[in-house]
């Protein structure tokens, strides 16, 4: 019997081309590229979660059509050289053993190509010093300079290239190729006004801007034939003031739509205007699910008899049975919820949705592309080792069953206890809570962090499995050396987690008023009207906003400047949503006292030193909430480190080092993997 997502797993031929469902691995860029621009074993390796997991078509992020004149990543697919064909097949192939497209998104990032990449000035549309070349001048010491005008020559040249790219993709054996019209790079430089000056016949009206788009999706025709799938992406919106708009994007379409087989809808914009439309095409946990779905329902409105694609924040197959059903769009691609589950196909497939792992949308993925280092999932492990376990991605049978003890039951304790169990172990894991979670409770606490509520539940979800599979979970238990001792295990892993910073050394600071601020979240009695909050990372900002919301009046002092305290939030947490944060805070008017350090708690008002000018400041308040980070609880791993063979106990996560959920799972699962 087939599953209940019958729309998902429609099939649908294309120019005679068979696609088994209806969904997309939106296009990642794993950084497992060769420095020269080829395809690697571990590059295959890594795609073949997704294609192993079930979706239809897996494209390849940002792959230039000629690295040595648009480059803006260290380890970035180079579809020029003739001697790039053969690694492509590899990938090509690994897909077709799952009866899976493989395809890659080709790009030219035209005036997003720094001068210092490739030794001479980008070419775009039109001579324009954009943010990125900005920020380059001033990393370098030098003025900006503006791009290169694209000449007619130029422009058939590149056309060209774009053709050669897909060619070189057909005999591969890929028969789809994905073309990027979207988020400020090359092509969108030539159909949008916010880049287009020009004034010959690829400039000023619409139509005339979508030129150059048409000759690229033409020459590829040309080049590879009917039998071949064109998908085209754009910017439903840049958003952006002087930018495309949507009412004019759907008059574009209609210049395209007779030049491609699916078009594939975001919005927003790569890099310009110092990233603060990045938001719009890699949406994060603060932003609504299915953020850009409203888009791509327009578009089959107004053209019904168009193949749409939709993307965004698209974090379950639940959602996407209801777009696909209710004809919002044909396909949907998500990219970070197949990180956090490549399996998610199979799951739904199989009636199982409950088993999905949830995408926490926190870009540790995004973080570890900046580096570079190949990308890998905060709440997936599996992603950052695809070239170490075996090719299903099965976690190997130990080959000696050993008796092992894992304490503390928050994300690290829990990955552990998962991955021990699967190696074949006699597993028991120790909390001394009456429920499993650890920090990741509060962390879910706020209502508006449903990722992370969705997180938490699954994990106390897949406890229960590992129950079944004969893991034993002890909760009301703090693990002693005593009892440890007595059970004689073969190895310990501790995972007892972090407690918040409270200096014991200013006065007040155990009055009955002060609490950690997620205490104070999952218990409302806590808190009164008046509310300080000592601390403006996420926790504290986060806290902020949800009294806010409830009618609290609330004001948070920070110890740090303004811009190191930012800094340190996205440093420390998602990138994107540090943003966000500030903008809710702006919102709602929540004032924020920078470089203000606590010095005293008094019955009803905080006392602070302003760090620039010595001056004392006084806050009035009835509760104070703390949110100054965390330390590791030393003191407890010190305790139990003897009880078991010294190099068979491990202590990791927060207890080890405070970091974050990825950071905690991540260094859970290699540890467990090597018992």
């Amino acid at each position: 019997m087939g599953s209940r997502y019958e729309h998902v797993f429609s099939p649908i031929k294309i120019r005679g081309i068979d696609f088994k469902n209806r969904i997309v691995l939106a296009p990642p860029s794993p950084n497992l590229a060769s420095t020269d621009g080829k395809v690697t074993h571990d590059f295959v390796d890594w795609f073949r979660m997704f294609a192993r997991g079930g979706a239809c078509t897996l494209y390849v992020g940002n792959c230039s059509i000629d690295i040595n004149e648009c480059k803006d990543e260290a380890y970035q697919l180079d579809l020029a050289g003739e001697n790039n064909v053969l690694p492509m097949t590899w990938y090509a192939d690994m897909c077709k053993e799952y009866h899976c497209h493989a395809s890659f998104e080709i790009n030219h990032n035209g005036e997003n190509t720094r001068f210092e990449t490739v030794g001479h000035l980008p070419f775009s549309s039109s001579p324009r010093i954009s943010d990125n070349e900005r920020r380059a001048a001033a990393q370098n010491g030098r003025e900006p300079m503006p791009c290169i005008a694209m000449t007619t020559e130029k422009i058939h040249e590149t056309v060209q290239k774009y053709a050669n790219a897909a060619a070189q993709m057909k005999r591969a054996g890929m028969d789809i190729v994905l073309v990027h019209g979207g988020h400020g790079n090359l092509v969108s430089q030539f159909t949008s006004p916010l880049y287009n000056k020009r004034t010959v016949e690829d400039g000023g009206s619409t139509e005339k801007r979508a030129r150059f788009a048409i000759e690229v999706c033409d020459a590829i025709r040309k080049a590879c034939g009917e039998k071949f799938v064109i998908e085209f992406r754009i910017s439903a919106d840049e958003i952006a003031e002087e930018g495309m708009h949507f009412d004019e994007t759907l008059e574009l379409i209609g210049y395209l739509k007779d030049h491609i087989d699916i078009l594939h809808v975001s919005a927003g914009l790569h890099s310009d205007f110092n990233m603060a439309y990045f938001r719009n095409w890699c949406q994060n946990y603060l932003m609504d699910r299915c953020f850009n779905v409203h888009y791509a329902a327009d578009v089959k409105k107004r053209y019904p008899d168009l193949l749409v694609t939709t993307v965004g924040s698209i974090t379950s197959l639940d959602y996407a049975e209801e777009i696909i059903a209710n004809g919002w769009a044909d396909f949907v691609a998500m990219c970070r919820p197949l990180m956090a589950d490549p399996d998610m196909p199979r799951k739904y497939a199989e009636n199982r949705p409950e088993d999905r792992r949830p995408c926490l949308r926190c870009d540790t993925c995004v973080k570890h592309l900046m580096i570079p280092k190949p990308i890998y999932c905060a709440v997936n492990p599996i992603s950052g080792m695809t070239s170490v376990l075996n090719k299903d991605g099965v976690i190997e049978k130990a080959p000696v069953k050993k008796k092992v003890a894992v304490v503390g039951g928050g994300p690290a304790g829990l990955t552990a206890f998962e991955t021990l169990i699967d190696r074949g172990h006699d597993v028991t894991l120790y909390e001394k809570s009456a429920v499993l979670g650890g920090n990741a409770i509060g962390a879910a606490a706020p209502p508006f962090k449903i990722d992370a509520q969705d997180y938490l539940k699954w994990l106390r979800h897949n406890a229960q499995k590992c129950v079944a599979k004969g893991g034993k979970i002890l909760l009301n238990t703090e693990a002693t050396k005593e009892m440890l001792d007595l059970e004689n295990y073969d190895a310990v892993i501790i995972a007892v987690g972090s407690d918040p910073i409270v200096p014991g050394s200013i006065p007040g600071i155990h009055k009955s008023h002060v609490h950690w601020a997620p205490d104070a979240e999952l218990d409302k009695s806590l808190a009164g009207d008046e509310i300080v909050i000592v601390g403006a990372g996420s926790v504290g900002l986060e806290a902020a906003i949800e009294f806010h919301d409830v009618g609290k009046k609330v004001r948070v002092v920070e110890m740090l400047d303004q811009q190191a305290a930012y800094m340190h939030m996205m440093m420390s947490g998602s990138s994107s949503g540090a943003g966000e944060i500030m903008k809710w805070l702006a919102e709602r008017g929540i004032e924020v006292h920078y470089s203000n350090k606590l010095k005293e708690v008094c019955d009803d008002k905080i006392i602070c030193e302003d760090v620039t000018t010595g001056k004392e400041i006084e806050y009035k308040c009835d509760t104070v909430l703390l949110a100054m980070g965390m330390r590791p609880r030393e003191a407890k791993v010190a305790e139990l480190r003897h009880c078991a063979a010294e190099t068979s106990v491990f202590h990791v996560g927060d207890c080890h080092e405070v970091g974050t959920i990825g950071t905690s799972v991540n260094e859970a699962f290699r540890c467990a993997l090597h018992i």
